[in-house]
């Protein structure tokens, strides 16, 4: 679970970072003519972007996940917002994993 936890984590940062850099950045640098809004923001994207694939490594090899879900949580990190939607799957799929504790 803990795999799970910090690929929602890695993936919920790497998904601001992601609509930062191409709503924020981007339009300081064409518009604003300030290109280092891009170098800043793109290169902390990149990195957590890296930290993205490694923690969804690690994620994939402990929960046992085969090609189809790793290749949804991949490409989730590739549209604007995707990861928003793989956390509410990730988010299930941990609740599925907590045992169900009934009252007495």
């Amino acid at each position: 679970m803990g795999a799970l936890k910090s690929l929602r984590v890695i993936a919920f940062v790497e998904g601001i970072s992601f609509l930062v850099l191409l709503f924020i950045a981007m339009p300081l640098k064409y518009w604003a003519g300030i290109p280092m809004a891009v170098r800043i923001v793109g290169m902390i994207h990149g990195v957590l972007f890296v930290a993205f694939i490694a923690s969804l490594a690690r994620a994939a090899t402990s929960c046992s996940w085969g090609v189809g879900r790793c290749a949804f949580a991949f490409a989730a990190s590739l549209i604007p917002g995707g990861t928003f939607v793989l956390d509410a799957s990730l988010r299930k799929e941990m609740d599925a994993l907590v045992p169900k504790i009934e009252p007495a």
